[in-house]
């Protein structure tokens, strides 16, 4: 028979996981909700309750209203809390721990032999069945928790840092395994053996990266029993996210402790100091204040802490969970770096200098293994400070001697502003620093790095630009110096003159030249030129510096180059407003453009080609010599020969010429002198020689055609001749199939486009005296009569009924359209009978293909086809026909029928008819179409079978 503990209250706020014990056993007063936080004794003995109780409890109308005005001011207390909270949360220019990780990881690195000890699991870790005893369940717990440390261990040797970080990730794995099995201590030991990793310095150069993996674990720990904490409460109702301790349950409260019960066995003090670190959030559960509590005490267990390195990162990690669970918490921070500073001195201590020489490694290196963690710890606590805590920090370093370690941090930590306006401060606590551990070029760097998004004082930008130079340029390592000079280009470049940047420029060639170091600084040596572009956009007033171009010249290895030249473009296409003609720009950035052209080879891809080429093309767009056309066309012929391999280019400069040429019939208003007549002329031979290196037929045909309408309008007729002649001869050269964004699709359509356009530029175009009548049309139609179309294709039949309007118009008096101080045929033949006998002729011999292939689609699977071709003819015929002609009126009745029969058989539009014979019926009221009636008349619809 089980005696029952006598139950104790158990006081939260005086809680420490070393006091004594005291295992009570409560039940909830409200059975029904197990969130209640008040408890009372249970004896053996129980009292049956009364059943009116609940029905005379005394409660009346005047004490519910009293609830319900309770019960609003909570809500209300509980908004106001809420919004409290928000704002002492972090926000999102505050950087995240995640964001350092990789750089640390990359940057902290060894070829060192490295050890790690392994745990072991063992049968006693394995979960227990639901149905054990509650006293053999209490025993294994026990037995688990002094098994903690003295658990089975392997010990790996030799290893590579690749596998560390494998065996270190394999340890996070089994952390998650083994708390989805419910195998929570066996959890909990893995973690602890993780933590007692950090308190190895024995490979010290690799010690940042170890923390980095080693505090991943932590992290994952600290979230799942907070989880499982939290889901605790979640019976009846989830726990609210500004949640009090009042708000959690006595089940819930009892399993954290029983945690921090188990973390105060940890007989070490670095893991036990580590694992409670990572368990700091769930003290929400326990107390209001236990946060507070935990990190103040935590801070002071550091202090036992003897290795200055292990200390800080310890301080560190502190921080981080600090800020992640209670930002609003400054005093904590300002603690740990206060207390930093106080145990800085430990650096230069003999225990730390033996183990130095022990590992070979120099001060200035073991120096820069503090960085990560004192960056961390102040960007903590800089983190919304206000300005008068950088002054007490400064005068902190000051009684320090000026580490320069800490000093450096501390400008790094605090906003460029407040760092800024004091610059001239920081400089002379700079001159005061001890060369041999820190090197002031690096603290320099650090300044630079504020003072480049921030301004000082203006009185004293001069004085700091003088004073920062001359350190920079003692630096006799042109990596070092590089760094450094990179940084401060961008404070001369937003502060003074090309002048002072010209300096820099010659300052950084003499230094990156010898040994040609400026190999191994190219990153630098681009941010550089970036930085430049950003302040100066006026490229006169930048290739007038001396020593621009010559530092141009440093970039030899060929995709830097290239990607320099691109930047360039990218800010002269963006910031340059007017096109300009002054050779101190164009003849730099013609030897830039050309650097990019070259850079072209067989390999290069098609978007890094049209990449390349919009850019150059860019450029071509903003060179303009004004009036002086023919200085404009030795241009284009230059660029010509410049940029011959990319085509995009060559066809911009065919474009431009043909602009050139317009232009200047613009100027002349059509009226063209034997001088500028000469000059479209060369114009036109331009295009004439340029368009057949082109490799894109369709961009060939597309500019013969383009070219000859640009020679029409400026007269030279034989120059048009010759371009519309060789576009017809290039027909029988189109591809059936053409490329399309890398894959293949049928050329007819775009072929089919670019022929209706050319039909309709014939219409302006002469007969040459030499040729017989309609020369080019006729020309035209063999070419399509000829060429190889698509089986079952129906194109050649289209251009057919596509040219029929255009004979139409040719026949007209009067035409359309047509091109000043140019005769077209209806001047030449003045509606001579013999001319409109051949257009006749030919509308006869084109109608007649067209119902011959007619009659070749009259099978089912033509229907539709049929269909369709003869609705356009008879569309073609009743817009352009003389309907007055008995032949060609029963044609189209005819071929109306025909329409009509496919739609019957329900290929066609019933509204496309409709419409149709609506318009005829309107045109047939007009005086001069009266004979339209007839046809309206003898034209029916006809519905679906």
């Amino acid at each position: 028979h089980m005696c029952r503990l006598e139950v104790l209250a158990v006081q939260f706020s005086e809680y420490h996981p070393l006091k004594a014990i005291t295992v009570t056993d409560s039940k909830s007063r409200r059975g029904g909700r197990k969130g209640s936080t008040s408890s009372s004794s249970s004896s053996s003995s129980s009292v049956a309750p009364d059943p009116l109780s609940s029905m005379l409890d005394g409660t009346d109308p005047l004490s519910l209203f009293a609830v319900v005005i309770y019960v609003t001011v909570i809500v209300t207390l509980s908004l106001g809390r809420k919004r409290k909270e928000k704002e002492e949360e972090v926000g999102s220019d505050f950087e995240l721990w995640s964001s350092k990780r990789g750089e640390i990881l990359s940057r902290f690195t060894t070829t060192e032999k490295l050890s790690i000890n392994l745990f072991m699991g063992s049968d006693k870790s394995k979960a227990s069945s639901p149905s054990s005893a509650v006293s053999e369940k209490v025993r294994t717990r026990l037995e688990e928790l002094d098994d903690l440390e003295e658990g089975s261990q392997r010990e790996l040797l030799n290893l590579s840092q690749k596998d560390y970080v494998n065996r270190i990730e394999e340890l996070n794995q089994s952390l998650k395994e083994a708390w989805g099995s419910d195998q929570k201590v066996k959890a909990l030991k893995i973690v602890i053996q993780c933590s007692k990793l950090l308190s190895d310095t024995s490979v010290i150069q690799f010690y940042p990266s170890k923390f980095v993996l080693i505090t991943d674990i932590l992290d994952t720990f600290g979230g799942l029993v907070y989880d499982r904490i939290w889901s605790m409460c979640a019976d009846p109702h989830p726990l609210p996210e500004s949640f009090s301790a009042d708000d959690v349950n006595d089940t819930a409260k009892e399993t954290c402790l029983n945690w921090f019960f188990k973390i105060a066995s940890i007989r070490e003090l670095v893991p036990r100091l580590y694992v409670e670190a990572a368990l700091l959030k769930c003290n929400r559960f326990l107390t209001k204040s236990g946060i507070q509590e935990t990190l103040q005490r935590l801070t002071a267990m550091i202090r036992g802490i003897g290795d200055p390195l292990v200390a800080v990162y310890a301080r560190a990690y502190l921080c981080r969970v600090g800020m992640k669970v209670a930002p609003h918490l400054k005093d904590s921070l300002n603690k740990n770096f206060f207390d930093l500073l106080a145990s800085f001195r430990q650096v230069h201590g003999e225990s730390v200098q033996n183990q130095l020489v022990l590992q070979r490694v120099e001060i200035p290196i073991y120096l820069t293994l503090y960085s990560p963690a004192i960056h961390w710890i102040l960007q903590c606590v800089a983190y919304r400070a206000p300005e008068v805590l950088l002054t007490e920090m400064m005068d902190r370093c000051k009684k320090l001697g000026n580490n320069a370690l800490l000093l450096n941090s501390v400008m790094w930590a605090f906003r460029a502003e407040f760092v800024a306006t004091r610059a001239t401060d920081f400089i002379s606590m700079i001159k005061d620093c001890d060369e041999a551990g820190f090197p002031k070029h690096l603290l320099f760097a650090s300044l630079g790095h504020s003072l480049s998004v921030a301004d000082p004082p203006e009185s004293e930008r001069l004085s700091i630009l003088n004073e920062a130079w001359k350190v920079i340029t003692k630096v006799r390592s042109p990596r070092d110096y590089i760094n450094c000079a990179e940084i401060w280009v961008e404070f001369t470049c937003r502060h003074f003159t090309k002048r002072e940047v010209n300096t820099v420029l010659a300052d950084i060639i003499k230094h990156i030249t010898p040994d040609r170091a400026f190999e191994d600084a190219y990153p630098q040596l681009q941010s550089v030129i970036k930085k430049i572009l950003t302040y100066f956009h006026d490229f006169s007033v930048l290739f007038l510096m001396e020593k621009f171009l010559p530092f141009l010249d440093m970039f030899q290895k060929d995709s830097v180059r290239v990607e320099v030249c691109k930047s360039i473009m990218e800010v002269f296409i963006k910031h340059q407003q007017e096109p300009t003609r002054d050779p101190v720009i164009l003849n730099p950035l013609l030897h830039i453009c050309k650097t990019m052209h070259d850079s072209v080879n067989a390999l290069t891809l098609d978007d890094e080609k049209r990449a390349l080429s919009l850019l150059i093309n860019g450029f071509i767009r903003m060179v303009s010599f004004g009036r002086d056309f023919e200085q404009q066309l030795s241009f284009c012929v230059e660029a010509r020969a410049t940029f011959c391999n990319l085509e995009p280019i060559i066809i911009h400069l065919i474009h431009t010429v043909n602009q050139l040429a317009m232009e200047t019939r613009r100027v002349m208003k059509g009226n063209h002198s034997r001088k500028t007549a000469a000059f479209v002329r060369a114009c036109a031979t331009y295009g004439f020689i340029t368009i057949p290196s082109l490799t894109s037929i369709f961009s060939r045909l597309n500019l013969y055609l383009l070219s000859g309408q640009v020679a029409l309008a400026n007269q030279c007729l034989s120059q048009a001749d010759a371009f519309l002649k060789a576009a017809v001869s290039l027909l029988p050269e189109v591809p059936r199939t053409i490329s399309i964004e890398g894959k293949q699709r049928s050329s007819e359509p775009f072929l089919l486009d670019f022929i209706n356009n050319f039909l309709s530029t014939l219409l302006v175009v002469p007969d040459h005296p030499e040729q017989g009548v309609l020369y080019l049309v006729r020309g035209l139609l063999n070419m399509v009569q000829d060429y190889t179309w698509e089986d079952n294709s129906d194109a050649k039949i289209r251009v057919y009924i596509s040219a029929l309007p255009l004979l139409a118009a040719m026949s007209q008096e009067s035409y359309l359209y047509t091109i000043p101080k140019v005769d077209s045929n209806e001047t030449l033949y003045g509606g001579d009978p013999k001319f409109i006998a051949e257009i006749n002729k030919l509308c006869e011999t084109l109608i007649s293909q067209v119902l011959d292939h007619l009659k070749e689609l009259g099978q089912d699977e033509g229907v539709r086809r049929q269909g369709s071709l003869a609705f356009s003819l008879s569309g073609c015929l009743l817009a352009h026909g003389d309907l007055r002609n008995n032949k060609l009126n029963q044609l189209v009745v005819n071929l109306w029928n025909l329409w009509n029969l496919s739609h019957k058989r329900g290929f066609c539009d019933t509204r496309t008819s409709v419409r149709t014979l609506e318009y005829i019926k309107h045109q047939a009221q007009q005086a001069d179409m009266s004979h339209l009636s007839d046809v309206t008349a003898r034209l029916s619809l006809q519905s679906r079978a």
